[in-house]
């Protein structure tokens, strides 16, 4: 079977290309790819190539299938594997798979599996770690947001708290404490909001800060006060920009006890050392954010680690557990990561998108593999709507979900857009 997909050759050399898949073997799966959500860490490999810490050093020679935030169907599944996986069964990956300790994964190290394709090979190791994870919710777009959003429920798992006299370090934030998100208006900051308002250890005080006032404005609108409160979540957005003393004011709100736990989402010194001086006693401190300088330094206050307990953690990504749940919360509709998106493209969209991702504002670009479509913001349809009578229709679905992106939008544009095919 023939595929077409984004593949790796270098250093900022990303390729479209048909090409055949090799025979499936009887350890393997075939699938067919319909969504990917592009990733930060996608710019990062492509901008390093072989660098990187994930991507093989032939790929000169041997390029390899990026994107890793996939959803799709199965369409064939060899012998070995037919008790446990099924043929229409609609999936999704976890990537990190640290098979026999190896950082290869899905998207970056391997030839014939990728998000950013239309058909592709899942080999063995994928389903020896439990890595093929099914989705029985709706549509297809929320299943490739599952990796983001364990990433999410990964750090949130990460955290840890101790009793005074004790050794043992309690897992996870603390249930009914005092939570801050720091640049928390981005899409990632958002979907953290979701999970933290309706997770089963959600906190008594949720406070989220950007400097960003209509990213701020977008996060009040999805996540109203009132939702958080029905919810036992008390919620403030803060725009700390002009604040003469926004540690003042951010202590303020907890009575001066200060944070059980805080989350930093922008690799910035200021919002890192502001996290730091906000920590209450055993305060614990997630850096959450991905920095691409790997010499970015903050100050952290040592006479707070030793008198008052507190400690930083940092996580890079969510394990197979921390997917399921993801999975299972988006299935059963407690969550709806489709806060995170706001770009729709085609597969002929990746490579731009990709290169330039820094460069495009928003939260997730999404990609329908199967079709070509110009990135668009999703704040565009309205304007391109005049003239495109699909883009007219995906208007007045999204609006009929207050802007989100959305299983009905989904489906029409899969519908009504012309197809890739291949020979």
């Amino acid at each position: 079977m023939k595929t077409r997909a984004v593949r790796i050759y270098g250093k900022n050399d990303l390729r479209l290309e048909e090409f055949e898949l090799p025979e499936l073997q009887e350890d393997e799966i075939l699938a067919h790819v319909i969504s990917d959500s592009i990733c930060m860490s996608s710019y990062k490999a492509a901008k390093q190539g072989s660098d990187h810490k994930r991507i093989p050093d032939d790929i000169h020679i041997n390029p390899t299938m990026i994107g890793h935030e996939f959803c799709g169907e199965i369409i064939e599944v060899g012998a070995k594997w037919t008790s446990k996986f099924r043929a229409g069964s609609k999936f999704s990956i976890q990537p990190a798979m640290n098979y026999k300790g190896s950082l290869d994964a899905p998207g970056y190290s391997y030839r014939y599996i990728g998000g950013d394709s239309t058909y592709v090979i899942i080999p063995n190791e994928v389903m020896e770690m439990n890595c093929l994870l099914e989705y029985t919710g709706d549509g297809y777009f929320m299943a490739s947001l599952s990796e983001p959003m364990s990433c999410i429920v990964g750090a949130f798992n990460a955290n840890y708290h101790t009793l005074s006299g004790s050794y043992v370090h309690h897992m996870g934030v603390v249930k009914g404490g005092n939570m801050a998100i720091l640049a928390g208006g981005g899409a990632m900051g958002l979907g953290a909001i979701d999970y933290a308002i309706h997770c089963d250890h959600r906190p008594g005080l949720l406070v989220i800060t950007d400097t960003d006032g209509e990213r701020l404005k977008r996060a009040e609108s999805i996540y109203p006060k009132s939702e958080a409160a029905r919810c036992g979540v008390k919620l403030f957005f803060a725009n700390t920009r002009d604040m003469k003393d926004p540690d003042e004011f951010l202590l303020s709100l907890t009575g001066g006890k200060g944070y059980d736990d805080v989350f930093v989402f922008a690799p910035v010194r200021q919002v890192t050392e502001q996290a730091d001086r906000i920590l209450g006693r055993d305060g614990c401190l997630n850096f959450f954010a991905g920095p691409t300088n790997p010499d970015f330094k903050a100050e952290f206050n040592f006479f707070n680690v030793h008198y008052a307990s507190t400690h930083v953690v940092g996580t890079s990504g969510g394990n197979t557990e921390d997917m399921i749940e993801s999975l299972s919360l988006m299935s059963h509709g407690v969550i709806n990561p489709a806060v995170m998106v706001t770009h729709i493209g085609g597969l002929d969209a990746v490579i731009p998108t990709t290169l330039h991702l820094p460069e495009i504002p928003g939260g997730k670009k999404l990609i329908y593999t199967n079709i070509n479509m110009e990135l668009t913001a999703i704040t565009d349809f309205a304007q391109k709507g005049r003239d495109n009578e699909v883009f007219r229709e995906l208007d007045r679905l999204v609006l009929k979900h207050n802007g989100l992106w959305n299983n009905e939008a989904e489906k029409f544009l899969l519908d009504n857009h012309a197809k890739i095919t291949t020979a």
